[in-house]
């Protein structure tokens, strides 16, 4: 009997060691599962938004200052820092896409109508002015005999369906006369509002309207010693040291400062949204930023900054790009 129990302990103790015993124990794989909806992307290595590009921007070059910039463009330097919303003028940096158009004035865009609707209501929208469109029905006159078809709530019965069904002569030659009617008056409607495609085309006749209606004379008396035909941006008017500097037409005063390198002490004028006239290398600036000036009016002294000799440099600008002053400027 004491061996039976011997036999049995050591069954016992045999199989607690082989259950206390660790084999070489593999973690259990794991699988990695993707969502069905899409795959997340790391917003470090999401392509970034590109920079608008085109007519209305500018790409930031090396050497290029922002006051440069503004006078290449034909705007106020002033003006491109609101647009762009910059802290500093001065901290403008290489291949950076500057905005050197009005935002509302971007070309090729027209004015539509903002209607919002689901995609699964079915509804058509079309901007303002686009053919095929008619102008909305007049609301019907508060006591006016409505002779149009009207909408109720009955309960089904087989009285009212029978009502229903019976012929209404009288009602449909009055509802046709009324859709004849109000359909005849939106054709002249129509006509009386511009499309909106004839918007540019008026602007830009309005704006050449305004060029022509500039009236021009020469900003300083001396020799011409530099053409524009002679690979200038303008004319070189040479003189005496103090000499004045006069307004070559009516405008206001965009720029007057010294932050444009190759122009010396500088005064731009802006005659018109296209036009705008620029005198440097002046000994002294009379005129202030923002200051409305008129034709004859002096302006600035004749010097030499940014220059090896006195002279007035005079540039007219069209656009933001230098034209010809000899074909504005009467004849000497």
């Amino acid at each position: 009997m004491k061996k039976i129990r011997l036999a049995v302990l050591g069954s016992v103790v045999s199989l607690l060691a082989a259950c206390g015993s660790t084999p070489n124990q593999q973690p259990a794989p794991v699988v990695e599962r993707t969502s069905s909806t899409g795959k997340v992307v790391d917003a470090a290595t999401a392509p970034a938004a590109p920079a608008p590009s085109g007519r209305g921007y500018y790409t930031v070059k090396k050497g290029d200052t922002l006051y440069r910039i503004a006078l290449e463009a034909g705007q106020n330097w002033r003006d491109i820092v609101a647009w762009n919303n910059l802290t500093n003028p001065n901290d403008i940096k290489v291949d950076q896409t500057l905005r050197v158009a009005p935002p509302d004035r971007a070309p090729g865009t027209a004015q539509t109508a903002a209607i919002a609707a689901s995609p699964a209501a079915g509804l058509e929208v079309k901007p303002l002015g686009a053919p095929g469109t008619s102008a909305p029905a007049a609301p019907v006159p508060v006591g006016s005999n409505k002779t149009g078809p009207r909408g109720d709530k009955r309960p089904y019965s087989e009285s009212a369906l029978a009502e229903l069904e019976k012929p209404d002569a009288p009602s449909a030659p009055a509802a046709s006369g009324t859709s004849v009617a109000s359909a005849a008056p939106s054709a002249p409607a129509k006509a009386e509002q511009p499309h909106a495609a004839d918007k540019p085309a008026a602007a830009a006749s309005q704006a050449a309207a305004d060029d022509e209606g500039v009236s021009w004379m020469w900003p300083a008396e001396g020799k011409v010693v530099g053409t524009f035909e002679g690979g200038k941006k303008g004319v070189d008017i040479a003189g005496k040291a103090g000499q004045a500097v006069l307004a070559a037409g009516a405008g206001k005063v965009m720029y007057a400062g010294s932050g444009i390198r190759g122009y010396g002490n500088l005064v731009i004028i802006k005659h018109t949204s296209n036009l705008l006239s620029a005198y440097a290398h002046n000994q002294t600036i009379l005129v202030k930023e923002g200051q409305s000036v008129t034709k004859g009016q002096k302006i600035a002294e004749m010097g030499k900054s940014d220059s090896d000799t006195v002279k007035l440099h005079f540039e007219i600008r069209q656009q933001g790009k230098p034209v010809d002053p000899s074909k504005y400027l009467p004849p000497r």
